[in-house]
């Protein structure tokens, strides 16, 4: 794997996953249902200035959004595992064009939605797509959970030879050592830096 200091910037993606409302906003879902952290509130102030940054030079923010997909009764299709785990979720959460689905505002805007069914963002999505087509070679990757989607997508990525950052202070989970267990374990998968090392090669490689 390459050091992170010399990618050309050009060819690297920020992907956050799950940022969305009703992951975050005290009106979505899990807000309503009193299933918050505010470790995981703190994200997107924390890596906002990343994406501005490197869309403005010149490389690429995709937002991976959790998607329900709705029956054709409005009712969304639901794994098993996922409905026992959290009962409440019901009919327009996580559906496509609605608030619950979208990023939170203070990320807004991003360059492309990836909408995912399961925890990585490679599982039957257009994000190896995107990434050809764009000439994008580097992930650089944040988000929620750290143990669940987000340490499933760098799994995957290192299964494809893609390089990837762990942003560490960009990603959270519902427990503290649950995080930091985590990081511990993609020791091996990925760099990890703090969204400020990653801001301070973005000054750098102009």
């Amino acid at each position: 794997m390459s050091e992170p200091e010399t990618w050309d910037p050009r060819k690297t993606a920020l992907l956050t996953i799950d940022l969305q409302n009703d992951f975050i906003h005290p009106e979505g879902a899990y807000g309503r249902a009193g299933q918050s952290a505010q470790e995981i509130a703190a994200l997107p102030d924390r890596i906002a200035p990343l994406a501005r940054k490197l869309q403005a030079a010149g490389g690429r923010y995709f937002s991976a959004q959790f998607t329900l997909v709705p029956d054709r009764d409005g009712e969304p299709l639901i794994a098993p595992h996922l409905k026992k785990l959290r009962p409440f979720l019901t009919k327009g959460d996580f559906a496509p064009g609605e608030f619950g689905h979208s990023l939170v505002d203070t990320l807004k805007p991003c360059d492309f939605v990836i909408e995912k069914v399961a925890y990585s963002a490679f599982y039957q999505t257009r994000l190896e797509y995107l990434m050809r087509a764009l000439g994008i070679e580097n992930l650089i990757v944040g988000g929620i959970v750290t143990n669940g989607g987000v340490a499933s997508t760098l799994r995957d990525a290192h299964l494809r030879d893609i390089d990837t950052v762990l942003l560490t202070d960009g990603c959270a989970a519902f427990l503290q050592e649950v995080h930091d267990a985590t990081l511990l374990s993609l020791g091996t998968v990925t760099h990890q830096r703090k969204c400020d090392q990653m801001l301070n090669w973005l000054e750098g490689a102009k």
